[in-house]
C-alpha cells in the first residue's frame, strides 16, 4: 500500500492536499492577470493546470481506492485502480497538449499586443509552485507509476512556466512575438514524449505485462540457482498495481521441501526484486525441466 515513499517527511496524502489547493489558487490567478496582460498563453496554462489539478485528483483517489481491504468480490483489493488512473491521466495530459498546440497555431500570424513583463512574473511564479508540486512527488514515483504520472504532469507544467518566462524575456527585449510560438512547440514536444513514455508504461501493465523495474530472466535465475530445484515452469509475473508485484510459479525438486524453504523464497523476492505477492507451488518427483513460462 502507498503510505510514504518520501524522504521528505510529507506523506502522499497531505502531497496531494496542498498541490491541489495551490494549483488552484494560481489557476484563478494565472486567468484574471492572463486577461489583463492580454496573453493568452497564460489563459492557455491555466486551462493546462486545471487538467494537471483533475488528473491530480483522480490520482488522490486511486491511491485511496488502493488502500481499502480486499473483498469477497475484488479479493486483491482495488490497487489496480493506480494502473488506469494512470492512462486517464495520461489521456488528459494528451488533451491538454492538443488544446496547446490549437491555442499556438491558432495565434501564428496574429498581431498580439502582450505586457511580456506581467506574463514574465506570473509564469515566474508558475515555476515555484509547479515546481514545489513536482518535487512533493519526486520520491514517491520512483516506487508507483501513478504517483509518476502526476510527477510528470507538473513537470511539465515547471518548463511551460520556464518557457513562458522565457518567451517574455525575449520579447519584451526583441519585439518579436512569435517567439511566445516557437517556445509553446518545443515545449508541447517534450511534454508529448514524456506522455508518450507514460502511456506506454502504463498500457503494459493494464496487460499484465511484467513490470519494468523486473527482470523475469534474473528471477529465474534466482530459482535455477537454488540446489534443491531441477526445473521450473509456469512463471508468471504481473502488476497488482503501480507499486506492487505478484508472482506465481511452479518448482520441480529433487527432494522433499518444508514451509522453510518457500517462506525464504518469499522473502528474498520481496527484498530482491519488490515482488509482494509470491504464489509458489512445489513439485517433488517430476521430470528435470527448465521452460519457466510453459502453458
Amino acid at each position: 500500500m502507498v503510505h510514504n515513499h518520501g524522504k521528505q517527511g510529507i506523506d502522499l496524502s497531505n502531497a496531494f492536499k496542498i498541490g491541489i489547493i495551490l494549483n488552484l489558487v494560481f489557476i484563478a490567478i494565472e486567468i484574471i492577470y492572463g486577461f489583463l496582460a492580454n496573453s493568452m498563453a497564460l489563459v492557455a496554462d491555466a486551462g493546462h493546470n486545471f487538467s494537471d489539478v483533475l488528473a491530480l485528483v483522480f490520482s488522490w483517489i486511486a491511491v485511496k481506492l488502493s488502500e481499502r481491504k480486499p473483498t469477497l468480490k475484488f479479493t486483491y483489493g482495488f490497487r489496480r485502480s493506480t494502473i488506469l488512473v494512470t492512462i486517464l491521466n495520461t489521456v488528459l495530459l494528451f488533451v491538454a497538449v492538443g488544446f496547446l498546440l490549437w491555442e499556438t497555431v491558432r495565434r501564428i500570424g496574429e498581431k498580439q499586443v502582450i505586457d511580456s513583463k506581467l506574463v514574465m512574473i506570473v509564469a515566474a511564479a508558475g515555476i515555484v509552485i509547479n515546481g514545489f508540486t513536482a518535487w512533493l512527488f519526486v520520491e514517491g514515483k520512483k516506487h508507483d507509476l501513478n504517483i509518476k504520472s502526476a510527477f510528470l504532469h507538473f513537470l511539465a507544467d515547471t518548463l511551460v512556466s520556464a518557457g513562458v518566462v522565457l518567451a517574455g524575456l525575449i520579447m519584451a527585449l526583441t519585439g518579436i512575438n512569435w517567439i511566445d510560438s516557437l517556445m509553446s512547440f518545443i515545449i508541447i514536444a517534450i511534454i508529448l514524449y514524456n506522455a508518450y513514455k507514460l502511456l506506454i508504461e502504463s498500457v503494459s501493465l493494464a496487460l499484465d505485462a511484467v513490470p519494468e523495474n523486473i527482470d523475469i530472466r534474473e528471477v529465474s535465475g534466482y530459482f535455477s540457482s537454488l540446489p534443491e530445484v531441477i526445473g521450473i515452469h509456469d512463471l508468471h509475473i504481473w502488476a497488482l498495481s503501480t507499486n506492487s508485484a505478484a508472482l506465481t510459479v511452479h518448482l520441480e525438486t529433487n527432494i522433499q521441501t518444508d514451509a522453510f524453504f518457500v517462506h525464504t523464497i518469499r522473502k528474498h523476492l520481496h527484498e530482491k526484486f519488490g515482488i509482494e505477492h509470491a504464489t509458489i507451488q512445489v513439485e517433488y518427483g517430476g521430470q528435470p525441466g527448465e521452460c519457466y513460462n510453459c502453458n
